[in-house]
């Protein structure tokens, strides 16, 4: 491969001498070219220390940094970073083939996952693979998004800017000479979401963050309002992610069990750790860096208020930014849209790396997918020009503009269902005209028009119990017979084909080439469009839960999932308001028995609409509908990585 360098002449004698000058970077078209040997780069690793000892042996933790990097960088070049920081490098792996990192005789990699060395050392980037503290090669405990996770991997961003202490694997001191100190951190799940956690430390240095599918606060990825999605999520996966003997880290895990808090699934001390919008190691507001959001409105691990909090936090702070949003579930960009993921990529790390004055923020700020590899550009997100449409439930099962009459009322049961967990949402969306004892249902006309919900839409409710507390689900349903992405489906809307695609230089023990993927549809009758969950003694506060006083009515209010989703015309939209969710929670129901208010009730809806107004949203009823019986919904499988 030709080198672009400038070349110096001198004349002395009359004897005309070379003198190679720094190498450049080149750019074209308003991007980076790939002039650098892949093939011939420095592949190092070295030993950054952090500010903590997580495993309490009495020195501070080291957290290993796999580096590649092009040759040039011993000859005066010096080239920005991107890096993946992930706990998954020996487990999990990383990507759609679950690759994991290999290493030579002297402990120096070969073989990084995924293709970001691939395509941009070449192009002028160092790449680091970085082992989160307590996994891989790196010292300490791993804490389940706790301090240690984060500033383990924030001291390696400041040993590039010169503020933090590195060592080679003989003990010697290690220097980032070969760096501009400006640094992109890239990762999907758990990789994105130390990217969160490190931008809401301000660290200077750190320039952009690319979360793919990431958490924003733990606490939301544990449970929601009280409700929990699982039992035992902190202690288990600091488990799963750490690949050293048990009793090395027992303590710990031990902690984050009593930290979590099962017993109550309230907020606490603990929580605030790990909360990157408002906690007490990072905190949205300190965010310096750029971002460039990747989330499947249909993620069910990482659920959408993740991204729709961060999202609008940054919005508040003006940070620069840019989103892709698709239907899929827990899916990388790269196996959803490749080509144009890695173009669009590109130009956002050139501009925010190498500083590049491309198009990349004159681009349209939100890519949306709004059906089967149907994707549109607009303004912002949610959708500029989008309205909350506020329906109410009727006495008779409809949902419209207009309240029920004073008094009127409708009962449900948070009952425990066959198994004892609670209902199915299957068994809470079949039949929405039929009373159904664990279940209220209340379903709209046929829409006289296509529109798109775009936001987070809010159930208001007003509800008495005979017991102090509640599970309580509410459901968007679609219903309307339609072709949609299959995010509930094996792959969570892709299937992944026996086809490669190559995307930067190989060697023989780290290629470029992975295979491709397709949409992954299915044809239905319903479709679940959002979801929330509250426990009714968390209505107040997620710290200080406050129970109910039996056969009194309360207010209570919550969010669901955030969304983006078209509601065709002809369909029918419902509003489900049930107990106990068996898919999506482990929470024991209660048992209660939950009297609605319906005229104090109902759903706001964020949606498009046309010069109509919310007319457009609801048209009068023509004949009987019964809606699909015996609906059965796949759980969506939860994916790590």
């Amino acid at each position: 491969m030709t080198l672009a360098t400038g070349v110096v002449l001198a004349g002395a004698g009359g004897v005309a001498e070379a003198r190679a000058a720094v190498p450049k970077i080149v750019v074209k078209g308003g991007v980076t070219q790939p002039v650098f040997s892949y093939a011939d780069a420095i592949r190092e690793h070295v030993y950054v220390e952090s500010p903590l000892d997580s495993d309490r042996d009495g020195r501070r933790d080291r957290v290993n940094v796999d580096i590649i990097r092009p040759r040039e960088t011993e000859r005066g070049l010096k080239v920005p970073v991107i890096m993946d920081a992930s706990p998954y490098y020996d487990n999990a792996g990383r990507g759609n083939e679950s690759e994991r990192k290999t290493y030579d005789a002297a402990g120096n990699p070969v073989k990084f996952p995924l293709f970001y060395d691939n395509y941009f050392v070449p192009r002028g980037y160092a790449f680091l693979a970085v082992d989160m503290i307590g996994t891989t090669r790196s010292d300490g405990c791993p804490t389940s998004g706790g301090a240690p996770d984060v500033l383990g991997v924030k001291a390696v961003i400041d040993w590039l800017n010169g503020r933090a202490k590195a060592y080679t694997a003989d003990g010697a001191p290690a220097t980032a000479s070969w760096t501009t100190g400006r640094t992109g951190m890239i990762g999907k799940s758990y990789d994105g979401t130390l990217a969160n956690g490190v931008a809401a430390t301000g660290v200077r240095g750190l320039e952009t963050i690319v979360p793919i599918s990431a958490i924003s606060s733990w606490y939301g990825y544990s449970r929601m309002n009280g409700v929990k999605y699982w039992e035992d999520e902190q202690p288990w996966l600091a488990d799963y992610v750490d690949t050293d003997p048990p009793e090395k880290c027992a303590a710990v895990r031990a902690e984050l069990d009593a930290g979590e808090d099962d017993a109550t699934g309230n907020y606490n001390a603990y929580w605030a750790e790990s909360n990157y919008l408002h906690g007490t190691v990072g905190d949205v507001r300190n965010v310096r860096a750029s971002v460039f959001a990747y989330h499947g409105v249909n993620d069910l691990n990482v659920k959408t208020d993740h991204f729709a909090k961060w999202w609008a936090a940054l919005a508040q702070r003006g940070v620069t930014r840019k989103v892709w949003l698709s239907q899929r579930g827990h899916v990388d960009p790269f196996d959803t849209r490749r080509e144009q993921w890695i173009a669009t990529l590109h130009k956002w790390f050139d501009h925010e790396l190498h500083k590049i004055p491309n198009d990349v923020l004159r681009e349209p700020r939100a890519d949306i997918e709004i059906g089967p590899d149907q994707w549109i550009t607009q303004a912002d997100w949610p959708t500029p020009g989008a309205r909350t449409v506020t329906l109410r439930p009727g006495a008779d099962g409809t949902l419209g503009l207009e309240p029920a009459a004073k008094g009127a009322a409708g009962t449900f049961t948070d009952d425990a269902g066959p198994r004892g967990a609670g209902r199915t949402e299957g068994d809470l969306v079949s039949d929405p005209t039929a009373a159904k004892p664990y279940r209220l249902s209340f379903v709209s006309a046929p829409l006289p028009r296509s529109l798109r919900l775009s936001g987070t839409p809010t159930a208001n409710l007003k509800v008495k119990l005979d017991r102090p507390t509640a599970n309580l689900t509410a459901l968007l349903v679609d219903y309307g017979t339609d072709t949609r992405i299959d995010y509930l489906g094996s792959g969570e809307g892709i299937e992944t084909l026996a086809t490669e695609s190559c995307h930067g230089e190989s060697t023989a023990a780290d290629d470029a080439c992975y295979r491709q993927t397709r949409t992954r549809t299915v044809t239905s009758e319903v479709n679940v469009v959002a979801r929330g969950w509250l426990d009714a003694q968390n209505r107040a506060s997620l710290s200080r839960p406050t129970p109910l006083t039996p056969g009194r009515y309360y207010g209570v209010r919550w969010e669901t999932l955030a969304q983006e989703y078209v509601l065709k015309k002809g369909h029918r939209l419902a509003l489900v308001i049930a107990g106990t969710d068996a898919d999506y929670t482990t929470e024991t129901p209660t048992g209660a028995r939950v009297t609605v208010d319906l005229a104090g009730s109902s759903v706001g809806v964020p949606v498009l609409l046309g010069d109509e107004g919310p007319a457009a949203l609801i048209a009068p009823e023509t004949g009987a509908w019964r809606g699909p019986s015996d609906v059965v919904l796949p759980k969506q499988p939860k994916r790590l990585y």
